[in-house]
């Protein structure tokens, strides 16, 4: 796919999901893009080359099938052999110019910002897309400090010219705290890789993102 198509469905997406390495990973695939995610993001902080080649392989042909985008984290050189869509990462991670060099500039490109002044740089630069949390505390960014909606409402207000995400122990039940805050693009994880039926837990994220955003309550006053 070249890199226009990918922008054009980045630009429709709004449930993404980010899950390790799983016995069940084809299978699992299968049901979670059937069911309504727009991007998978393979993301497995303890696996080698190896084993996140192979399952990156399995995932590359289960967004093929599905008509989604394939995102790897953190790991050019995966990406690259793999053949994903996009490239996620964090602050500490490769910069931009070097991403580019390996992947050159058809790989969409990510970039986690933590607080108001990283999502205002991250704007000002040739990012694809950005993501904004961790909104709540959540085990896959142990030692985080959770950034709560209103920095969700802050970036709503920068109006940044690329999609943007907000993550971070986001579920169904306080999904409607963040579309209330601005955002209409999520990035899950646990409410859905742990859910009993993650096909079921992804429909129901998906009509709580379809739905109309709820209105925004009173803001308190500040200074």
């Amino acid at each position: 796919m070249e890199g226009s198509g990918r922008r054009a469905r980045l630009a429709a997406a709004r449930l993404y999901l980010c899950t390790p390495i799983r016995p069940d990973l084809r299978d699992f695939a299968d049901a979670v893009l059937g069911a309504g995610v727009d991007v998978l993001q393979l993301r497995d902080k303890h696996a080698e080359a190896g084993p996140l080649l192979e399952a990156a392989a399995v995932l590359r042909a289960a967004a093929d099938r599905h008509g989604a985008l394939l995102a790897v984290n953190d790991r050019a050189d995966v990406a690259l052999a793999a053949g994903a869509d996009a490239l996620h990462l964090g602050q500490d991670d490769l910069p931009m110019a070097w991403a580019r060099r390996v992947l050159g500039d058809g790989v969409l490109l990510g970039r986690s910002t933590h607080d108001l002044d990283q999502a205002r740089r991250a704007a000002a630069e040739p990012w694809d897309y950005l993501a904004v949390g961790p909104v709540w505390p959540t085990a896959t960014k142990p030692g985080r400090p959770a950034v709560g909606t209103g920095l969700l409402r802050a970036v709503a207000g920068l109006a940044p010219p690329a999609p943007w995400f907000a993550i971070g122990g986001i579920d169904e039940h306080n999904l409607d705290e963040v579309t209330g805050a601005g955002a209409s693009r999520v990035v899950v994880v646990r409410a859905i890789t742990d859910a009993a039926d993650p096909a079921a837990a992804t429909r129901g994220l998906r009509r709580r993102l379809e739905a109309p955003a709820p209105a925004a309550g009173p803001r308190r006053a500040t200074g």
